[in-house]
């Protein structure tokens, strides 16, 4: 899969009906794929500014309430305190489904552990299996990293992997996708989750299985656009329908083919 290098920020130039300045802001995990539309998008339209930043999905909300962003990048559904806030200040808070994203598990690619459970992996991020001979590898401490808890990414994979419960106390807090990858590159041990898209040759992905051992399924665009790799979820924008003119022909550029094949190629599923 293609290497994606992704700095923190990025500013391209946008231009609708009239000239204006965008915000864009919020998660990772979809801030590459956001970047690369607007490149494209920006080559059609080359006017106003667009500021694109990072940061996790609840920073990215937290500044679509406040009104200091006009996009918000989220992978998971904004939170019902978070809309009922957004209503209470005379906001109405508008979902976009941006594409599908399969979240990988990855280790170092020295480990010799190939695939994983479900609950084998719930079991490693509640600290419950810490040691890699456990799960048929070598007689090593686990080093578990995840993301912080702003990012929706992090809130994900409790929810589909965790079932909800509580990560090991002592796991360790990443700001920023990329950080996850440095550190399971670096440390032999370790193991992590990014997004399907951030997936380098530094890091490899394990495959996982769902129902107890039967089958395991390695993560990629095919096994998730065929509903057979089970931690698939969906990538949103969110903005507030009074600035919805202000949004809406990148939001329709990332339906149109060309929208749709830079998707497709850089690992994410489209909508």
């Amino acid at each position: 899969m293609k290497k994606i290098l992704i700095p923190f920020l990025f500013v391209f130039c946008y231009m609708s009906n009239t000239v204006m300045a965008q915000r864009i802001k919020g998660s990772d995990t979809v801030l590459p794929l956001t970047q690369e539309l607007a490149e494209i998008f920006m080559k059609q339209h080359p006017s106003a500014t667009v500021v694109v930043t990072g940061g996790g999905s609840g920073v990215g909300i937290s500044a679509l309430m406040d009104g200091t962003t006009d996009l918000a990048m989220a992978s998971r559904r904004i939170k019902f305190n978070e809309k009922m806030k957004m209503k209470k200040s005379k906001h109405e808070p508008c979902e976009v489904i941006v594409a599908y994203d399969a979240l990988a598990v990855i280790v170092n690619p020295e480990n010799p552990v190939s695939r994983l459970t479900r609950e084998q992996l719930e079991a490693i991020f509640r600290g419950k299996i810490t040691n890699w001979k456990e799960v048929g590898g070598e007689d090593a401490k686990i080093v578990v990293y995840s993301r912080e808890t702003s990012s929706g990414t992090y809130e994900f994979f409790k929810e589909s992997v965790l079932e909800n419960k509580n990560y090991m106390s002592s796991i360790l807090s990443m700001p920023a996708t990329g950080a996850i990858i440095q550190s399971v590159r670096q440390t032999r041990g370790a193991i992590g989750y990014v997004g399907l898209a951030y997936l380098n040759p530094y890091v490899k992905a394990v495959s996982v299985s769902y129902d107890q051992g039967k089958s395991f399924v390695y993560p990629s665009v095919e096994t998730a656009m065929k509903k057979q790799y089970p931690i698939v979820r969906p990538l949103y924008y969110y903005y507030d329908k009074k600035n919805e003119s202000r949004v809406s022909d990148f939001i329709q550029f990332i339906y149109s083919p060309e929208g749709l094949e830079k998707t497709l190629e850089l690992g994410f599923i489209p909508r």
